[in-house]
């Protein structure tokens, strides 16, 4: 049964949480749980070891990379400020062990939240200028839905990344 017109459907209103932010908020926490599990109890080799010397990244820099290019990204979806960064500096990223990586992805994650906890409507039509791309060295201007459904879909490749290459790191281990 469908319900008619005003019953039963709350539509979005000032003062409630987006429901878009809501639901990138979910996707993304959940991504970090992801990136957790995949580091938990690792030691410091597995989680800067290289699966192939060309094209591969270790775990510890696809979690700094991924965390450092969502906040990024996200700050692009709501209007925010961009955050300072220095891309070339994640993927230099070596670590003591699990627990330190850790602290560095709930460190991150936490400005994550805030960015995805607003009370301001989402404007996903709204156009916005990124950081400067390493691909072209320029800033591009997106929407802010392509910037949030990117922030989004690149914290998920790379936490996928980051399982393969524990599951590949406890083969060759095992």
């Amino acid at each position: 049964m469908m319900a008619r017109r005003g019953e039963g459907i709350r539509p979005y209103t000032a003062g409630m949480p987006d429901p878009t932010l809501s639901a990138a908020r979910e996707i993304v926490e959940e991504s970090i749980d992801g990136f957790r599990d995949a580091i938990s109890r690792l030691s410091a080799d597995a989680l800067n070891w290289r699966p192939s010397k060309e094209g591969t990244n270790p775990i510890a820099v696809l979690a700094v990379h991924a965390m450092h290019s969502t906040r990024s990204w996200l700050a692009v979806a709501v209007g925010a400020p961009l955050p300072d960064r220095d891309r070339d500096a994640e993927f230099r990223t070596v670590v003591g062990g699990s627990r330190e990586l850790i602290e560095i992805v709930d460190r991150l994650a936490a400005d994550r939240r805030a960015l995805l906890t607003t009370e301001d409507a989402f404007e996903p039509g709204t156009m916005r200028e990124s950081h400067l791309r390493a691909s072209s060295g320029r800033a591009e201007v997106v929407s802010g839905a392509w910037a949030l459904l990117h922030a989004v879909e690149h914290l998920r490749e790379h936490m996928g990344h980051a399982q393969l290459t524990r599951q590949l790191w406890e083969e060759r281990a095992g």
